[in-house]
């Protein structure tokens, strides 16, 4: 079965201002990057549908969508907190990364795909169930995860988000809610400044010191991610796939390479097909060293696409 490819022309017009690190060139970038490995001719291309109102109160309150939906400006930018803004065109790609996991949980649980690569932006795992924060406005994993339990029947699922920032977002939306194992790594102490305190059994969190890199890394996922990974048996694996933790992100302090997420991604493809027949749905969150981020999505891609 093919791995999917999906994004939409909206996630290049959300545009934070000059110099954000979260730019539209993050996409081109990851673009530039399969081009040139030989790998964008393998995969099976996709434009996202929306995520409709249902899919994002499953995990975000209604309340906070209005106030989003409310805040969309007709121009300029609006700022969520100091380091999130919305512009005209943010409402539509945030509703379209969402979207996009949506679309590649139905392909991968309807057979049509094995994985799929959500190439998406504004990223998610920041993003709480009443808030926005971290450049994030709607969890998308988290929608994707909710809809394949709520549409799809999964009893068991696992979120893996190897981002340099501790996803937040999507332990407030999971803590708790034993369909759903989270295991992750991040910088700690970093942005949010979360991810140490009393975690509940369904979050696997491990902390890594700032200059941490392969051999720390490596073992994180060996000892603490696989063993419960290899409990939760999940029918579908989400990744959140943050590549700021490569030793050239200009916003953390980790000292990871390409070849490191080449080596988690075939980690995480084992666990799927040994219980969930392969199934994976990856998404994007942050990267933010443009040269870097093309090369580390590609390998994370070539090892997508691997049986």
């Amino acid at each position: 079965m093919p791995t999917a490819y999906i994004t939409h022309p909206s996630s290049l017009l959300h545009d934070m201002g000059p110099h954000h690190p979260e730019c539209p060139d993050r996409l081109r970038a990851i673009g530039d990057g399969l081009v040139s490995a030989g790998l964008e001719g393998s995969l099976r291309h996709f434009t996202a549908e929306p995520a409709d109102r249902d899919h994002l109160e499953r995990v975000h309150s209604a309340h906070y969508l209005d106030e989003i939906e409310a805040a969309s400006p007709e121009s300029g930018l609006y700022y969520l907190d100091p380091d999130t803004a919305l512009n005209p065109h943010s409402l539509s790609a945030a509703r379209h990364a969402a979207g996009a996991v949506v679309m590649g949980t139905d392909l991968v649980m309807r057979g049509e795909c094995r994985r799929a690569f959500c190439a998406v932006r504004p990223p998610g795992h920041h993003a709480e169930r009443r808030r926005a924060m971290g450049f994030c406005i709607f969890n998308s994993v988290a929608v994707g995860a909710a809809h394949a339990m709520a549409a799809h029947g999964v009893a068991r699922l696992a979120i893996v988000d190897f981002d340099v920032h501790h996803g937040n977002g999507t332990e407030d939306i999971f803590s708790g809610d034993d369909r759903v194992l989270m295991v992750s790594t991040f910088q700690h102490p970093l942005y949010p400044y979360s991810g140490t305190e009393n975690a509940a059994r369904n979050m696997v969190n491990v902390p890594l010191a700032a200059g941490s890199g392969s051999d720390a890394f490596r073992a994180a996922v060996r000892d603490r991610w696989l063993p419960a990974l290899e409990a939760q048996r999940p029918e579908i694996i989400y990744i959140s796939a943050g590549f700021d933790a490569h030793r050239d992100d200009p916003l953390a302090g980790l000292r990871l390479t390409e070849a490191d997420f080449a080596w988690v991604t075939r980690e995480i493809v084992s666990v799927a097909n040994r219980h969930g027949e392969g199934r994976i749905v990856s998404s994007l969150e942050g990267g933010y060293a443009l040269a870097a981020l093309g090369r580390s999505a590609a390998e994370h891609v070539r090892e997508l696409l691997a049986a």
